[in-house]
């Protein structure tokens, strides 16, 4: 399993949200680039970027740092996710270095368009499903849609997806543990790959996803517990190489 550090983008900053609030953000750094040469440093292995900006408004807006940060990386395993709605955004983010691109608002308005992208650009799609309640959000959380989740994971597993992030919203920056439970029950209702995200405050926290023991769990994303402190990313990593060396 691997840690994925978070770097959030908003305005050109690295920040962190609670709940997905934009006017409840934290910044932690003005160079974006440097926090993602930090975790490279600690030996991360794939980092998750996210335009907020773009989020909210449907197309790239923080493009250039991200180029700037897989231009620097080029061998890193780098997903990008935030206003992804074009085949066009994609290209560009490919020709950019970035390994993957997430798709989320698309992904649920217009599922047909994931089995396309797949097909445009092999390997490198994922889709991000951020629930609440267990039912899907779009547009940078701000709507609650009618679909649950683990239907629409079911949906796109003949797409040719490389893995789902899987945030819970009520969990996202809160550092109070992330969904387990919901976690593990989408990663058992799909061949689809599935990466954690939300919510994680320590080791404990990766610990226990670790000792639920489901195979379909290939990463965790960590974001403010990095930047406070509480979760050492190294340490993290050990921790999962541990525990796939002993199995």
């Amino acid at each position: 399993m691997l840690i994925i550090p978070a770097i959030d983008l908003k305005d050109g900053a690295c920040v962190r949200l609670r709940q997905g609030l934009m006017d409840d953000a934290t910044v932690f750094s003005d160079d974006p680039v440097a926090m993602a040469a930090k975790w490279v440093e600690a030996g991360c292995r794939r980092l998750h970027l996210v335009d907020l900006n773009g989020a909210f408004e449907g197309q790239p807006v923080n493009g250039e740092v991200v180029t700037a940060i897989a231009r620097r990386y080029p061998d890193l395993p780098i997903q990008i996710g935030g206003g992804i709605r074009s085949l066009e955004t994609i290209e560009h983010y490919v020709r950019a270095g970035v390994s993957y691109v997430i798709i989320g608002t698309k992904a649920v308005k217009q599922p047909e368009f994931v089995g396309e992208a797949c097909r445009a650009f092999p390997g490198k799609v994922i889709v991000g499903l951020d629930a609440k309640d267990g039912f899907v959000a779009t547009d940078g959380w701000a709507e609650v849609s009618s679909v649950q989740a683990v239907d629409l994971a079911r949906r796109f597993e003949a797409d040719g997806v490389s893995a789902i992030v899987y945030t819970d919203i009520a969990k996202d920056g809160m550092m109070q543990g992330c969904n387990v439970e919901a976690t593990v029950a989408l990663a058992n209702a799909s061949r689809i790959p599935v990466i954690a995200s939300g919510g994680i405050h320590n080791i404990g926290d990766i610990q226990k996803l670790l000792d639920t023991s489901t195979p379909g769990i290939i990463g965790a994303i960590t974001g403010r517990a990095i930047y406070e402190g509480t979760l050492d990313v190294a340490e993290a990593q050990a921790l999962c190489d541990l525990k796939f060396k002993d199995e």
